[in-house]
């Protein structure tokens, strides 16, 4: 469980980690769980942060990870959202996964889908694991690993 002083300690880490590259955030703490602290950042050029495919914001939230675990220690996983990019992209990876289900299920023709992260792949798979109609699985090295949807 994380304490509200090393919830305390990983804000100041992130306001002084954006202080020092001179883009101004707001810090919004969401739901914590056990194990899991999450932040929105809210700036006025989100894209700066988010970056081609949610890049930056990947690495960004790498390094301010190693930085707040080499300072409170592990036990704890930080996760960083910028004006709700991972939310959305959830979202739209959800309604995806569920229209190419149903064309794969009606087509009976499978459907490979773009090369994609392996939390990208990860939603779909989750989604698609609650079908009986179809079959996700992943196929290719990354980064170019894709899933493809097959008729069950």
């Amino acid at each position: 469980m994380i304490s509200r002083e090393q919830r305390e300690t990983i804000k100041e880490i992130i306001r002084n980690f954006f202080d020092k590259a001179t883009i101004e955030v707001e810090i919004k703490e969401e739901t914590v769980d056990e194990d899991t602290f999450r932040i929105n950042l809210e700036t006025e050029s989100p894209q700066l942060l988010i970056g081609e495919g949610g890049q930056t914001l990947s690495e960004i939230q790498h390094l301010l990870r190693l930085i707040c675990r080499k300072k409170i220690g592990p036990g704890f996983y930080l996760d960083i959202d910028v004006s709700n990019y991972k939310k959305k992209k959830a979202v739209y990876l959800e309604e995806l996964a569920k229209t190419a289900a149903d064309e794969v299920a009606l087509t009976k023709k499978d459907r490979e889908l773009l090369p994609m992260s392996s939390q990208d792949r990860r939603i779909i798979h989750l989604v698609l694991s609650q079908r009986a109609d179809v079959i996700a699985e992943s196929k290719g090295e990354d980064p170019d690993r894709r899933v493809i949807i097959r008729p069950a």
